[in-house]
């Protein structure tokens, strides 16, 4: 039976805030989306979703506007620094699979969720919304709320942390210097960039081997916009960055332009970190995508993972709203994406960044030096297995629906 005053409060108007509240609100769920800023995020950060993502944008219904205004990633690869092809994965192999990668500057995917949302007329979203504090007992949770008019509470069944890696959510549970893993020595530099990378042959996306000159440069507009994320040493300032920057694209840009050739749209250096928060449930609170854990960017795991996280959430919240579910679903949520992040999550980007700069790229497709790119090789000849890393994402997926203990 539908509990009929159930009601949901999500933290963060980010893209996994807004995708749960999507998600939720096309079964006629109560959500309310309580996000800090005044308005959308306008950054374009991450860009690429992997196919279990692919397959949540596409139950939420918003799948052909994505596609609309982003493109289909087909050729992934790795490069020597001067250009040299190394080897690669080809996403054509998946012919018209549905859920194949796509691309899209996540501030455009944001304004699509939120158009989406404003639709439906059971959800909201309420801006300049701060948490200050939250509470629970057995029956409902809390927030203290900040707000332009002055402090409030709002409660509902469960809260769900999507604010992002600075969550309040998951201080509050578990206090505010209390997010287990590393931080990388690494610094990367996020720069948005028009050139001409076509003229010397580059795919989709290319990732380029080398001690000092490692970095990703991957097409993410159709009108000629390219991501160029490199590394830099730990230590330089932000002004230090952004001195050093011509004379980094004039390394790592094929051609080696000078500053005159090419047009620079967005400069954003950030540190990295690997985390995965204690829990991910507590009582009537829960969190999910960065609020939860964090990865390094290469690869596309941390957006990817945090998209399938509000899917299985979704899921979870809506078999105990119908009554199909017990609570105790959530403890699995907390158990199976927690495992996720550790098994899968971590290692594979871990290993991504660490491939770009600790390899030597004259070598490293030597036989046993690594596996990973060996797979690579072989499926350039092997169709069955270039199918089966073009899905590999798919091991992120979880269906918690066989939990539900009463059938629709």
């Amino acid at each position: 039976m539908i509990a009929p005053k159930f009601k949901t409060i999500i933290v963060g108007a980010g893209p996994a805030g807004l995708l749960l509240a999507l998600l939720l609100s096309r079964h006629g769920m109560s959500v309310t989306v309580c996000e800090a800023a005044p308005k959308l995020d306008n950054r374009p950060r991450a860009t690429h979703y992997g196919t279990p993502a692919v397959y949540e944008l596409r139950r939420a219904g918003v799948l052909d506007d994505v596609l609309a205004e982003g493109l289909i990633t087909r050729k992934l690869c790795w490069r020597k620094l001067d250009g040299t092809y190394l080897t690669g994965i080809d996403n054509d192999v998946l012919g018209n699979d549905p859920d194949r990668v796509v691309c899209l500057p996540l501030n455009r995917l944001c304004q699509i969720l939120a158009r989406h949302l404003e639709r439906g007329p059971s959800a909201e979203v309420k801006w300049n919304h701060r948490i200050t504090s939250i509470g629970q007992d057995s029956d409902n949770a809390w927030v203290g709320v900040s707000t332009p008019e002055g402090g409030i509470t709002l409660e509902a069944d469960y809260i769900i942390g999507c604010d992002g890696a600075n969550s309040q959510i998951r201080r509050s549970l578990y206090g505010d210097k209390n997010f287990p893993g590393k931080t990388w020595d690494e610094q990367i530099v996020a720069t948005n960039v028009y050139y001409d990378f076509d003229k010397y042959g580059y795919e989709d996306a290319n990732f380029i081997i080398d001690s000092e000159h490692w970095h990703m440069a991957s097409r993410i507009t159709r009108d000629g916009m390219w991501r160029v994320s490199y590394g830099e040493k730990a230590g330089i300032t932000h002004e230090e960055l952004a001195a050093r920057q011509p004379m980094k694209f004039a390394k790592i840009l094929p051609g080696n332009p000078s500053s005159d050739q090419y047009t620079l749209a967005n400069f954003s250096p950030y540190r990295v970190h690997q985390r995965l928060a204690e829990r991910m449930r507590k009582g009537r609170f829960l969190l999910a995508a960065d609020a939860a854990h964090l990865c390094n960017p290469f690869g596309g795991l941390g957006l990817t993972g945090g998209i399938v996280d509000v899917g299985g959430l979704s899921d979870c919240l809506y078999g105990i709203w119908t009554g199909q579910a017990s609570p105790d679903i959530l403890d699995i949520y907390d158990e199976v994406r927690r495992q996720k992040y550790r098994d899968i999550v971590d290692p594979i980007s871990s290993e991504n960044l660490r491939r770009m700069f600790d390899n030597d790229p004259q070598t490293v497709l030597e036989l046993g030096k690594d596996k990973f790119l060996e797979m690579c090789v072989k499926a350039e000849k092997d169709v069955k297995l270039a199918r089966e890393m073009a899905l590999g994402f798919n091991v992120l997926k979880y269906d918690f629906r066989q939990h539900y203990t009463t059938p629709k």
